[in-house]
């Protein structure tokens, strides 16, 4: 990705056109209409990859005639997108899933032919790497591509296989396929009326019933040697480990949005509801459940989305682990706000004319796709067990201590909480490593949960005291002020290091029996008297946090 992206002035004018295109082309009556009827509004789709809005360019380096934009700018615009429906935003997000393996694995030559094809005849993409018996296990895929010579050379493959689950799977203009070659995985570009080529009925859907999601069989299907990106065999999983934390933080991305897209129906509905003589809005059982622990989740979501988004932007790397842990963090919040979304509304959200039925059906698969949540899990512990092994435990010791010196200088950002999470987490992977409770897989993922809540929780205190310093990327959302950022901060630290002191004493001690002194240790290397005192003035930073969403008591 480019490094440096769009400017803030270009940023807010695709944003406010895709606003401004969404205003007058997918109306509330229209995106039911196209959810009821289960169809692909392809036309809408080449419109925005067309001359209508040109979003396929934010994704095309400049020298192919795209606009280049870097990751914090695509996080943006797939927030945004997910905000109007997530259905047609997978439509979108499917043409920059496809050209990635043209991106970071073609030569130049190729990139030149193909990318600028792309960005200047509106091509629709689609990546088929899913297979029906190989979901996320890439090595595991059983298409093949086999050499075809002629005069002694490589002149072309025939490949032959299925691909499962294929996004645009019925509509692309062009696909890039990964086959098993001889020389192993090999990402392939396939064009749509290629012989042998057959594209498969739309899978019927629980949610984004705007998108195509497709099944691709391949018979023999005949390309030309130019055709093999890179033009060296092997290649294909190296090149599919390139984009793994920047396509998981654009998922990210879209579960921030969807979950925010239904969370910004359900509070003017709360301010119209009048129950028992009052507004639901009023009501702090409602408002501080239904309402704000959503809001803050997916906000601590969004500091680690825009923090790994801005690491890849300045050359930190393909961040794999980061990318896995924004979207870890970012769907599950927007997940569950979208289903607190339904109860907020009572038995109206459950009915399609609300449209927060429809947020919940469609945000559900960014859980699923790009990696489902447990392997998001799974890629986050065994990344950070490494971390904590090279260390000797250290690791989380020394990030709690970065959050101390930040309390010492900022104390309001609730980096103290922060640093009582970390400090538990080391000691609770250490536990592990102690007992080698890792050979249990759920331990795995639950170890994976708890580094993801813990790591979250630092990155929200270090957003929020540069918020306050002014020292934010100009390009981040500021929709809520450094003060209310820091009740959210506060709020959501003291939730981390809650989850991962008792959560983590649970599953320790739910695979060792511990003796009563043995206990009463590692509750006391826990810290819980500590994390449990901290829960003081929790209700507090709620209330203040609630006065702001509902700009009560002169806060807004």
């Amino acid at each position: 990705m480019n490094a440096a992206g769009l400017d803030k002035e270009t940023l807010d004018l695709i944003l406010s056109s895709i606003r401004e295109f969404s205003e007058a082309e997918l109306s509330d009556k229209k995106l039911i209409e196209i959810d009821e009827k289960d169809e692909f509004p392809i036309d809408i789709i080449r419109q925005m990859c067309g001359e209508g809005l040109g979003i396929h360019l934010l994704f095309i380096p400049e020298e192919f005639d795209g606009m280049g934009g870097g990751a914090f700018d695509d996080y943006r615009v797939c927030e945004q997108l997910a905000r109007v429906d997530l259905g047609i935003s997978t439509g979108v997000f499917a043409t920059f899933l496809g050209s990635d393996p043209i991106v970071f694995g073609g030569t130049p030559e190729q990139k030149k032919f193909w990318l600028s094809r792309i960005a200047n005849e509106g091509l629709l993409m689609a990546y088929g790497a899913t297979e029906p018996e190989a979901g996320s296990d890439l090595g595991a895929l059983k298409t093949i591509a086999t050499p075809v010579e002629k005069d002694g050379k490589i002149a072309g493959y025939k490949i032959s296989g299925s691909k499962q689950w294929i996004s645009n799977g019925g509509y692309a203009d062009v696909y890039t396929i990964l086959a098993k070659t001889p020389g192993g995985p090999s990402w392939f570009v396939v064009e749509k009326d290629a012989e042998g080529f057959e594209k498969g009925k739309p899978e019927d859907k629980h949610g984004i019933r705007a998108s195509n999601t497709a099944a691709l069989s391949l018979n023999e299907v005949y390309v030309d040697a130019d055709r093999l990106l890179g033009l060296q065999e092997g290649q294909g999983l190296f090149q599919a480990q390139l984009v793994f934390g920047y396509t998981r933080l654009m998922v990210a991305a879209f579960g921030l949005g969807g979950g925010w897209a239904a969370v910004d129906r359900a509070i003017p509905y709360s301010i119209d509801r009048i129950q028992g003589g009052t507004p639901l809005s009023e009501k702090q059982g409602y408002t501080h459940k239904l309402i704000i622990p959503h809001i803050i989740n997916l906000e601590a979501a969004r500091s680690y989305i825009e923090e790994t988004a801005e690491r890849i932007d300045t050359g930190g790397g393909n961040l794999n682990t980061e990318g896995a842990i924004a979207k870890y963090m970012a769907t599950e919040a927007g997940n569950a706000a979208a289903d607190a979304a339904i109860q907020a509304h009572g038995g109206y959200g459950y009915t399609k004319e609300y449209m927060v039925e429809k947020y919940k059906r469609d945000v559900r698969i960014t859980t699923i796709y790009e990696g489902t949540s447990e392997i998001m899990e799974m890629t986050i512990c065994r990344d950070r067990w490494q971390f904590h092994l090279k260390s000797r435990g250290q690791h989380y010791h020394d990030e709690a201590l970065k959050m101390e010196q930040l309390h010492g200088t900022n104390p309001a950002v609730g980096a103290k909480f922060a640093a009582l999470a970390l400090h538990a987490l080391a000691n609770v992977m250490e536990r592990a490593r102690e007992k080698r409770l890792t050979r249990h897989q759920h331990i795995l993922f639950r170890l994976g949960q708890l580094i993801a809540y813990a790591e979250t929780a630092a990155c929200f205190c270090r957003r929020t005291d540069r918020a306050k310093n002014n020292e934010l990327n100009p390009k981040a959302d500021n929709r809520f002020k450094a003060e209310t950022q820091s009740a959210m901060s506060r709020v959501f630290a003291r939730e981390a290091a809650l989850k991962v002191a008792e959560e983590g004493l649970r599953w320790i001690a739910g695979v060792e029996e511990i003796g009563d002194a043995e206990m009463a240790a590692f509750e006391q290397a826990l810290n819980l008297s500590a994390i449990h005192k901290a829960q003081s003035g929790l209700i507090t930073d709620m209330d203040y946090i609630a006065d702001v969403i509902y700009q009560r008591n002169g806060n807004q």
